[in-house]
């Protein structure tokens, strides 16, 4: 049981009411470095989404539905309950409300928050939210500093140039890019606040956020040079001469307050800011920046304009801020044709690892002895024998039986259970190439099945394959493609509460946005070149969990007087168990499409893989009979 009286003494000592734990850091990342870990340092709760508040007299974690099952045992015997949310993040409005219901007749609370910790966007919730409840929100304080006695230290491993036959566009062609996109949005600077976003625009990586190879930094870029704040250890002699040909400056990670406090060279700059990214605490030094009072170089008469009446008045009137989307998120989710090769050959290279595996792993229970760690530890291990193996993707997720209804569970020893010779296990794993990243997901029967089991995983197939089958209109947005995947289970009463396909970086964060397929609306548009997974699921507490996953490329299908058509290619290369499927619950074209794939499936592995391995690929991927 996490004890919560230090921390409730010192909201009393800064005459707070409650405080507020968000899972993320000032870099807005799924996957956070230790160091900022104080959610899970104060409840006890690892998952990777969730929010804990701490008032006077009481604790709560809000998380959503893949975290529901594993949050409940987690924080059984805390002081922490668990609040059901349907979103990634609980809103504004419902934490305010909780906090409230403490409140004196009378009384005004005072909430806390990190705002280094904490999206402008988010803030400005808090805010609004605080208000309507008469209450206030302070993002100035944080008690980690003091009362986090054993605070792991920021990473300091070195960065890596990512190669050009890898990334396949310079650094200076993207910096480049980016600074004339923010121009278009009527600014000539901005803040890199995104760790991928960084790594991506300066062809660099890292090894400083579990799974994901990126590096801690803030890249501030100027109209006709760049700073990284990052920390000087990290970089190497020939990374620094690589920053220098690029007109990189360097400068400490935590220099980024006192420059952007105190530099006069920011003066008369217009920063492009996504307040969806950017945390309150930049947001807010970068709103005090000295506002112009000389003429800017745009040629804009808008500005123009502004400035004369600025200078007429002696009052400047020009805000140093414009609020925009940042242009990097689009323009690394349309992969070049280097990044599009580097998927091919990291997938092949998954495949082969794979194959080994699924050749292993039925034998292997039927002689006894394996458990849902063990399998974790083959499958890694053989990934691990592959060209150009850097990491794990994310934490392996395998569930056996009833485990496998816990959407990201993730076996520790105190729930680690032995795998048997019947049953389904929920196998979801991908694995960090320097050429690419990848991300699948295979329902494997390890024995005997119920009716039940292989009708939930047949209508999850069929889900799936419908969803790969999609031809659909250029710029269509991924809520409008979701009901494929959903339609066959609906039609059982059945459903799950993730989304279901995301987007995949090139050696980069295995979630990768702003586009989605999901059932609420994502507005950003599909075009040909981005990645995306494709993942129904059906979940039953205390039975079983189905999920089939393939990363895919969107591609061009066909262009007519209704504009371009695209189609979804599959990039991951592994064969999809189909001793559960009901056969009579499949559709010709979904059978002739699951041929098809395992065909495809084996052409590509097959001359990779030894003799045995071959064989037992082909007699798996033999094709089906309708």
């Amino acid at each position: 049981m996490k004890d919560l009286t230090p921390l409730r003494q010192w909201l009393r000592e800064h005459k707070l009411s409650a405080f507020i734990f968000p899972s993320t850091d000032p870099h807005n990342g799924e996957y956070v470095p230790d160091y900022w870990k104080a959610r899970e340092w104060i409840s006890g709760f690892n998952g990777s989404a969730g929010t804990a508040v701490v008032t006077l007299t009481r604790a709560a974690l809000w998380t959503d539905s893949r975290y529901w099952l594993a949050a409940e045992e987690q924080l059984a015997g805390t002081p922490f309950e668990v609040v059901r949310c349907r979103r990634n993040v609980a809103t504004a409005e419902d934490l305010m409300e909780w906090i409230g219901q403490e409140r004196s007749e009378g009384e005004t609370l005072m909430v806390g928050i990190d705002g280094w910790c904490v999206a402008e966007s988010y803030a400005e919730s808090l805010q609004n939210a605080a208000a309507a409840a008469d209450m206030m929100l302070r993002t100035d304080l944080e008690p980690t500093s003091t009362l986090w006695t054993d605070r792991p230290a920021l990473p300091d491993r070195p960065i890596e140039i990512q190669p050009l036959e890898y990334a396949g566009e310079t650094a200076q062609s993207k910096l480049q890019r980016i600074r004339e996109a923010v121009r278009t949005q009527r600014a000539n600077a901005t803040i890199i606040t995104q760790l991928d976003e960084i790594a991506w625009a300066l062809n660099l990586r890292g090894s400083d956020v579990h799974c994901t190879p990126v590096f801690v930094a803030y890249l501030l870029l100027l109209p006709d040079e760049a700073v990284l704040f990052t920390n000087p250890d990290k970089i190497t002699p020939e990374v620094a001469s690589y920053l220098a040909d690029l007109q990189v400056r360097t400068a400490p990670y935590g220099a980024i307050v006192q420059t952007l406090r105190q530099s006069r060279e920011l003066r008369g700059l217009r920063f492009l800011v996504d307040p969806d990214t950017m945390n309150n605490a930049i947001f807010e030094m970068l709103s005090l920046i000295e506002t112009i009072d000389h003429r800017p170089t745009f040629p804009d008469d808008f500005y123009a304009n502004t400035v004369n009446i600025a200078i007429a008045n002696q009052t400047p009137v020009v805000s140093p801020i414009v609020v925009g989307e940042c242009p990097i998120a689009r323009m690394k989710t349309i992969k070049n044709e280097a990044e599009i090769r580097g998927y091919r050959s990291a997938m092949r290279k998954d495949g082969v690892a794979l194959v080994r595996f699924l050749r292993w792993l039925k034998p292997a229970v039927e002689a006894g002895g394996q458990t849902e760690i063990s399998i974790d530890q083959k499958l890694t291990a053989l990934r691990a024998e592959q060209p150009l193996y850097r990491d794990i993707s994310f934490d392996t997720i395998a569930g056996y039986g009833a485990h496998g209804a816990i959407v990201h569970y993730e076996a520790t020893p105190d729930t680690d259970i032995p795998l048997e010779p019947h049953g389904l296990l929920l196998l979801d794993s991908g694995a960090q190439y320097q050429d690419g990243t990848t991300d699948i997901t295979r329902t494997i029967a390890l024995g005997p099945l119920t009716e039940e089991e292989r009708t939930d995983y047949t209508l999850v197939l069929k889900g799936h394959i419908r969803l790969a089958m999609a031809k659909f209109p250029s710029g269509s947005s991924g809520t409008q493609l979701d009901v494929l995947a959903r339609y066959a289970m609906w039609q059982h009463g059945l459903n799950f509460l993730h989304g279901t396909g995301h987007g995949v970086g090139s050696y980069l964060n295995v979630h990768e946005g702003p586009h989605q397929i999901r059932m609420n609306y994502m507005p950003a548009p599909l075009v040909a070149g981005m990645t995306v997974t494709n993942e129904p699921g059906i979940y039953k507490a205390g039975k079983h969990g189905c999920r089939t996953e393939n990363t895919q490329l969107i591609t061009h299908y066909c262009d007519g007087e209704f504009g371009e058509f695209l189609q979804f290619e599959p990039l991951t290369l592994c064969p999809i168990d189909t001793t559960p499927i009901r056969m009579d619950m499949m559709l010709d074209d979904e059978i002739q499409w699951l041929n098809q794939y395992h065909r495809h499936v084996y052409n590509e592995l097959a001359p990779l893989l030894d003799e045995e391995d071959r064989e037992w690929l082909r007699e798996t991927t033999q094709p089906l009979n309708p």
